[in-house]
């Protein structure tokens, strides 16, 4: 990295105003848990899932049918969201319920979905 005051070998003619930027920007351990909530809501089957368990809760059986894909394509995304923190799961006999245990996953949903107009 560059010292403060030069830029890839050229004079920067705000030095302080690079200190400041560098005060206001997000710390390295920050930017990799945006990153992370970024992946998640970079993959369609968690979107769907999300829009899904956003109205009630739902077996994984259930989960596959709405989604039309079999149980195993969608156990990875939920056990994804289940180490987030974003969902939880309840046994009941063979069945195992989903649903969301988070509101930052909601709200995150309708406010990308106002982002493009549908929300």
């Amino acid at each position: 990295m560059p010292a403060i005051g030069e830029c890839f070998g050229e004079m920067v003619l705000d030095a302080a105003r690079i200190r400041a930027a560098r005060a206001q920007m997000v710390a390295p351990e920050r930017a990799r848990g945006l990153s992370d909530v970024y992946k998640a809501l970079g993959d369609p089957t968690r979107l769907q899932l999300i829009s899904l368990l956003v109205r009630q809760e739902f077996c994984m059986g259930d989960l596959a049918a709405a989604l039309e894909v079999s149980r195993s394509v969608i156990s990875h995304p939920l056990r994804d969201m289940r180490q987030m923190g974003w969902v939880r799961n309840r046994r009941e006999g063979r069945h195992v319920f989903y649903a969301l245990d988070d509101e930052r996953p909601r709200d995150l949903n309708s406010q990308a979905l106002a982002h493009i107009g549908q929300g």
